[in-house]
């Protein structure tokens, strides 16, 4: 009878050995790995942004994944490298909401208003390279800190709110020539669009008062010495987004070496001159920029530069934490082929804009910096663009009737809106007329079948016409020219202002020299150059 029983008690026995091995085990795996829990909710938002209903509901998710992410980079034992696959997955799902709409959508996007979000897009809170660099991370820890970061993000998001808004639309268009650059030196995404937003606001064609041009406002000299200027064709380099990236980039690599990879001091240098930071860095023993000794020793042109390109960077990196909303941009790069002969200008037109936007005309401008906006091009060229912009093109400027708009608009001459409807008076020409005949305008590029004809009518009698009375003229009566006799304590400046004299005319008059222009009292003196 012990037998059954035994049998019995063993299976249990069995099952609950393997719970509780079951149990150590899992208990065991998540001692051996501490990302368990962050990676378990990175993937719960991504899980939730999937399911996400509405554009509210997944503009709030996204803001809780990137505080996820923030937390992480500042959390100790937190590898951000094994969250960012997840976040990467989350990007993608969400660029392509095409079963939501904005709150204050109010229709969809068509050929006119092309938002391209599809594809491999760049998140636009944070890439991996911004989020896993030690200077964004330094970022983090200094604008809690630092009241004047955070009078520079005040700054942005009010009176400046629309520069920054400008900035980041163009950076989108210049993003794919201007940061390689920076990324293969080890510069982040978030520096490079706050100097660019404090430079120039991301127009390329910008000038200084001082000679600084270009999206990164190098000098001539400074240029020069980074391969920018004059490249033979009567093209200035330093407007070349490309190029001047490089430029830049190699500038800060070099800065950061000397400056022992501080942040403010490099930028200061950049702005300030680098002579003049290296010397205060040497001469403070290397403190930091915010030192006040150091601080001091910078103009004040170079006490708001810094923290505002760091705010601008901060602004780039967490959007939504302040209510920023940057518009969403198509920077995947693509190439126009123009079929037929066109400027700028023409294609902004036929081109339209995405909802949100001022169109095309900077974008073309700032990828294309050789081109001026009215210089008209030769067909087969190529140009710098985007997907959206070259679609636009296809679908807008080769043929149709938005192609036949533009080109008239191009085309309209304002003197043609000039008629002539005949002289005022018959047999007499108006001196209007004569000045629109002598300017080549009027009738002459007016449409003949379009020409005003004036109307017959009946000559009146001439006039008679009264001779004028002969002129006589009067002879004038030579002036007498005055004199003054010279009293004690007169000098020729007292009696010039007393009589209205120019003194060196009255001073010539009488044969006085300068300096002392000596008179004695008694003597007379002509008031010649004088009024009274």
């Amino acid at each position: 009878m012990v037998r059954p029983a035994m049998l019995l008690v063993s299976p249990m026995l069995a099952i609950a050995l393997v719970m509780s091995l079951v149990t150590t085990t899992a208990v065991a795996a998540d001692r051996k790995d501490p990302m368990a829990e962050w990676k378990g909710r990175m993937t719960g938002l991504d899980t939730r942004i999937k399911a996400a209903q509405s554009e509210a509901e997944l503009h709030e998710l996204q803001g809780q994944m990137d505080q996820l992410l923030q937390a992480c980079a500042q959390a100790r034992g937190c590898d951000i490298a094994q969250l960012l696959p997840i976040y990467r997955a989350a990007s993608a799902a969400r660029s392509n909401p095409v079963s939501m709409k904005d709150d204050n959508d109010d229709g969809g996007d068509g050929p006119d208003e092309m938002i391209d979000v599809a594809g491999d897009k760049t998140p636009q809170q944070a890439t991996a390279d911004a989020l896993l660099d030690e200077r964004n991370r330094h970022f983090l820890d200094m604008v809690k800190m630092n009241p004047a970061v955070q009078a520079g993000i005040r700054r942005w998001l009010t009176d400046m709110r629309p520069s920054l808004m400008a900035s980041y639309e163009n950076f989108q268009y210049l993003k794919s020539s201007m940061l390689p650059a920076f990324q293969s030196r080890g510069l982040s995404e978030a520096l490079l669009f706050g100097i660019i937003a404090k430079e120039s606001n991301g127009k390329v064609h910008v000038g200084s008062r001082v000679g600084a041009v270009g999206p990164l406002q190098f000098m001539p000299a400074t240029g020069r010495r980074f391969g920018l200027g004059q490249d033979g064709s009567g093209f200035d380099t330093r407007y070349d987004p490309k190029m001047s990236s490089a430029a830049a980039a190699e500038y800060f690599s070099e800065r950061y070496a000397e400056l022992n990879n501080n942040i403010e001091l490099s930028l200061a240098a950049y702005n300030g001159g680098e002579g003049r930071a290296l010397r205060v860095y040497q001469a403070s023993g290397g403190r930091s920029f915010w030192d006040a000794d150091v601080y001091a020793q910078f103009p004040a042109e170079t006490r708001d530069y810094v923290p505002m390109v760091i705010a601008a960077a901060w602004l780039y990196l967490h959007p939504r934490e302040y209510g920023v909303r940057f518009p969403r941009v198509s920077d995947r790069p693509a190439q126009i082929k123009l079929e037929k002969p066109t400027s700028f200008n023409e294609m902004t037109i036929c081109m339209g804009n995405a909802r949100g936007t001022d169109g095309y005309l900077r974008a073309l401008r700032n990828m294309n910096p050789r081109y001026s906006p009215d210089t008209w091009l030769s067909a087969g060229t190529v140009l710098n663009a985007t997907t959206a912009m070259s679609r636009a093109y296809s679908w807008n400027c080769t043929s149709g009737r938005r192609a036949e708009l533009a080109h008239e608009l191009m085309t309209a001459d304002a003197r043609s809106a000039l008629v002539r409807i005949g002289p005022l008076e018959p047999g007499a020409t108006s001196a209007a007329s004569a000045q629109i005949e002598q300017a080549g305008i009027g009738a002459a590029t007016q449409d003949p079948a379009t020409r005003i004809q004036p109307l017959a009518v009946a000559a009146p009698p001439p006039k008679a016409i009264a001779k004028p009375a002969p002129r006589v003229e009067k002879k004038e009566k030579p002036k007498r020219v005055k004199q003054y006799r010279v009293a004690k304590g007169d000098t020729l400046g007292r009696i010039a202002d007393k009589h209205d004299c120019d003194l060196k005319a009255l001073a010539k008059a009488n044969g006085l020299h300068a300096p002392g222009y000596v008179v004695k009292p008694g003597s007379s003196i002509k008031l010649e150059g004088c009024d009274n």
